[in-house]
């Protein structure tokens, strides 16, 4: 509620002082010490200490919509999302945050899909729902709406990010749909209770969609829809990005087509790709599927390698660590089990394991 005290320095303030009654006990001197906060912000601080009149009729909002706010240094807070550069610092939750919330999966899409695109989101919300993959949207109209309404009545969890409080459902057409998700799951922002869909709030929004979740499906969204920016935020953070390809004489289609021609997006045509995409980081939930070993033939520098890698992304330092061998020489290796299809490299020298 200071004015240029966003997440990032409302972080930095908390670690440093170790929990938020000390921030606002301390001194000018003391708070200008922090990284981030100047003689500025620390009077604005010191000036706006007293949010008693805000803090009730935001406690107030909470109580009567049964909503609850998460913080940053909360055990329930999303795992996933702590990992992204810049995580909000409080969410607002209906509903419950579970710990398997990590095994994810974004659906986004147009907000007018075509039949073809209708299809396929009730294809792949249903899919995920039966493997008992969490589904996350954002709730707007369209495939947002397709994917939370397939996934609840599959039986499955769907979680959507706001990009208006919680207690401000929008479009107002879902609100049936909000409570029947909130049985067995949750709704989400970063936004203040009481707050409005501002066209602003939802490009933010979407690093929390693409952020909660191990990928993103876009099935059907044009070069400028809103489904870019969080396949744009879904590769900053190092997420997998898939893309469902659509007619080329659609519009609707050329944003998945540009993302699949220029090898930002996996080509997708059902889940199964997507789960083998992503089989590792998720066998911790698909135990009764067996992860394969490698069918082609690896030498013993290749093995090596191979069983030091995880289902978790290892970046070429550590790795390089932990099988005490010189970098040059591990690129080596790991070019070599790339081309025989066992390892894959992520963006920014990080390394996988791959069926």
């Amino acid at each position: 509620m200071v004015p240029g005290i966003g997440a990032a320095r409302l972080r930095a303030l908390v670690n440093h002082f170790g929990d938020p009654e000390s921030v606002l006990e301390a001194s000018e001197k003391q708070l200008a010490t922090v990284e981030g906060i100047d003689r500025s912000l620390a009077k604005k601080i010191l000036s706006n200490r007293n949010f008693n009149k805000e803090i009730q009729v935001q406690l107030s909002r909470l109580n009567k919509s049964e909503a609850r706010l998460v913080t940053f240094w909360d055990k329930d807070y999303p795992e996933n999302l702590k990992k992204i550069y810049d995580p909000p610092v409080m969410l607002f939750v209906r509903g419950n945050l579970k710990e398997e919330d990590k095994y994810s999966i974004a659906i986004v899409g147009t907000r007018t899909p075509t039949t073809y695109g209708k299809r396929v989101t009730e294809k792949f919300a249903a899919e995920l729902a039966d493997q008992g993959i969490i589904v996350v949207s954002g709730l707007a109209r369209g495939v947002d709406t397709i994917a939370h309404s397939v996934t609840v009545r599959s039986g499955g969890r769907t979680i959507a990010v706001l990009g208006s409080g919680v207690d401000v459902i929008y479009p107002s057409e879902n609100r049936k749909l909000v409570e029947q998700m909130l049985v067995g799951g949750a709704i989400v922002s970063e936004y203040y209770m009481g707050s409005k869909p501002d066209a602003m709030n939802f490009p933010r929004r979407n690093r929390i969609i693409s952020g909660v979740t191990l990928g993103t499906i876009l099935v059907e969204t044009d070069r400028d829809g809103g489904a870019m920016i969080t396949a744009g935020t879904a590769l900053d953070q190092n997420r997998e990005v898939f893309a469902v390809p659509g007619s080329i004489f659609e519009k609707k289609s050329r944003g998945t087509s540009k993302l699949i021609r220029e090898g930002r997006a996996k080509l997708v045509e059902n889940i199964a790709d997507v789960l083998e995409e992503l089989r590792y980081k998720l066998r911790p939930l698909l135990k009764d599927q067996p992860v394969a070993q490698p069918k082609v033939q690896l030498t013993i520098f290749e093995q090596k390698i191979f069983d030091a890698l995880t289902e978790e992304a290892e970046h070429i330092d550590s790795l390089a660590e932990k099988c005490r061998t010189p970098i040059a020489d591990l690129l080596v290796q790991l070019l070599s089990l790339e081309l025989k299809g066992v390892v894959k490299q992520l963006p920014g020298k990080y390394f996988v394991k791959c069926e």
